[in-house]
């Protein structure tokens, strides 16, 4: 999906080969089609710029090479330049939303340029000059400086999110399940209750209390079928766990009553005659 008006993103004198990469890039992530690259001081090796943005081979092709900057602008209606310096000069200068719909609205008449640059230094005062607006990103005051790269992600975005880029569907799941009916997630309930009481959750806790929370937590996430299976299962296990170590579970009575834990038994109980048998020393009510 491309932008629906011809950008051109315009570099001016680029000096590392992973900005004018990252470039490449972000031109393929928002739609821009054409870059314009205007006395580069280090070679446009499309080789390593691809193993830096992968994929973009095509794209690289068509990067076009230009001496000086007004030929790179001739062809335009509407160039905006990011600059993060101040100047004493009056000048308009608008941030980085408003700029990307005007980009869209002068695209319409014809192509329209972004202009970034220099690493080190930024622009010269005729580099700014020979653009329309000039485009500052808000920044913390205290430190403005941003890479090349990344004030032209926070452009693109902008000028991308203005064309409608962010009503792109999101891909849907490969799996889609059902939403989990009541009485599935009735079932689910249930058997983290045991679970829980198996664990003597409720030893210190009000019952009431936790398994209301517990459900209304669940009916918040909307769980879909798989998702309430998968919940059930874990709980289950821990029951089936229980067992297996032996320890005492607990009776799950009808829904709303805690779970009742079995008393335990007394070590010495079994040795124990029982109450009236001969030869014991245990008092009778008679």
């Amino acid at each position: 999906m491309s932008l629906p008006v011809p950008v051109h993103l315009v570099l001016i004198a680029p000096q590392d080969i992973v900005n004018i990469a990252s470039a490449v890039r972000i031109c393929r992530n928002f739609g821009i089609t054409s870059m314009r690259v205007v006395a580069p001081e280090v070679e446009i090796d499309a080789y390593r710029i691809e193993g830096v943005a992968h994929n973009t081979a095509e794209f690289i092709s068509r990067i076009e090479v230009y001496e000086t900057l007004e030929p790179a602008l001739a062809d335009c209606v509407q160039v905006m330049v990011l600059t993060g310096r101040e100047r004493a000069a009056k000048r308009r200068v608008i941030r980085p939303r408003e700029a990307a719909s005007e980009l869209l609205d002068w695209g319409r008449s014809g192509p329209v340029a972004i202009v970034a640059g220099r690493e080190d230094h930024g622009l010269t005062n005729e580099e700014l000059d020979a653009c329309n607006t000039l485009v500052t990103i808000s920044t913390d005051p205290s430190y403005t400086s941003l890479n090349l790269a990344q004030a032209i992600a926070v452009m693109c975005y902008e000028l991308w999110t203005a064309a409608g880029g962010d009503k792109v569907p999101f891909k849907k799941p490969r799996r889609v399940a059902k939403p989990a009916t009541l009485a599935e997630q009735e079932l689910m309930f249930n058997d983290w209750v045991r679970a829980l009481g198996a664990i003597e959750f409720f030893k210190t806790r009000q019952y009431d209390n936790v398994v209301r929370s517990l459900r209304e937590t669940f009916f918040r996430a909307g769980l879909d079928q798989r998702e309430a299976k998968l919940f059930r299962a874990m709980s289950i296990e821990v029951v089936h766990f229980l067992r297996r170590m032996g320890v005492a579970l607990p009776e799950v009575g009808p829904p709303g009553s805690p779970p009742r834990v079995p008393a335990p038994v007394a070590e010495n109980e079994e040795d124990e005659a029982p109450a009236g048998a001969p030869g014991t020393s245990r008092d009778t009510i008679g």
